[in-house]
């Protein structure tokens, strides 16, 4: 059977994103979700209120009984927060993840505007783990942070993109949101060329946890044998559906409505 997921990332006490978004977007996807905590938030759809890390040597041991046992067909990996976590996970990996497809979501900035991921980690992130994932899926302020680069149209996407590739994972999925216009558009790369993907911009306050959600469905695809293409296809399908189908709960940035589905599944 296919369809495991190890998620490896932080908990949002808020339902919206993280961990708690994994969960049922992988669950909505016909997948099976199993985590490894790395840190737990109390926010909410306005603030991130407080961030308690886990400490790296149990996050590790998470990931190594899940592994040891249950095993899984992909890893999703979110919120680290730091240089010790990142340094954790990737060792766990090297023992006992060798040969699961990877999909790094490199969480760096909350919508709140909280950093949740430390300026001085992003070196090891990249060192460590942007080297084995098959798709990294960062937004715009992400792909900046790891290139060192102003992305403001679909030319610097593409270059933008291209030097995240050449750190090592198999695909880059650049994720254009937030720039402006009433298309949103998400650029696929890999070494035999690019995709392009486009979808009507969703004018809503209610866009909690999009990147968690789209990198985790993402993983579920790939858990259950689809291709890369194909399965980042249907996971902005999911997304899309999901944020039309939003509960309108909160008064900030709202969450998702995780519980739609795209059917048939593999």
């Amino acid at each position: 059977m296919r369809g495991r997921v190890l998620v490896i990332a932080g908990s949002d006490s808020g339902g919206g994103a993280g961990i708690q978004a994994d969960i049922k977007t992988v669950t909505a996807l016909g997948g099976y979700a199993a985590t490894a905590i790395t840190a737990l938030t109390a926010q909410n759809t306005r603030v991130v209120d407080g961030i308690f890390p886990i400490a790296p040597d149990f996050v590790a041991r998470q990931i190594r009984v899940v592994l040891q046992d249950i095993g899984a067909d992909a890893i999703k990996i979110g919120m680290l927060g730091g240089t010790a976590i990142i340094e954790a996970v990737a060792e766990e990996l090297d023992g006992c993840g060798i040969g699961i497809p990877l999909v790094l979501d490199p969480v760096m900035v909350a919508k709140s505007g909280t950093f949740l991921l430390q300026p001085e980690a992003v070196l090891s992130l990249k060192q460590r783990l942007m080297v084995r994932a098959t798709v990294a899926t960062p937004n715009i302020p992400e792909a900046e942070a790891l290139t060192g680069m102003e992305i403001r149209d679909l030319e610097a996407m593409r270059h933008a993109a291209g030097l995240i590739l050449s750190l090592g994972p198999t695909a880059v999925l650049l994720k254009g949101g937030h720039m402006e216009g009433p298309v949103v558009c998400d650029l696929l790369v890999t070494e035999e060329g690019e995709a392009l993907f486009e979808s009507q911009r969703i004018k809503t306050p209610h866009d909690h946890g999009t990147g968690c959600t789209l990198a985790s469905a993402t993983a579920a695809g790939i858990a259950q044998g689809l291709t890369i293409h194909d399965a980042v296809a249907r996971a902005r399908a999911y997304v899309h559906q999901a944020i039309l189908h939003a509960p309108g709960f909160g008064h900030g940035r709202g969450p998702l409505g995780h519980g739609f589905t795209i059917r048939p599944f593999p």
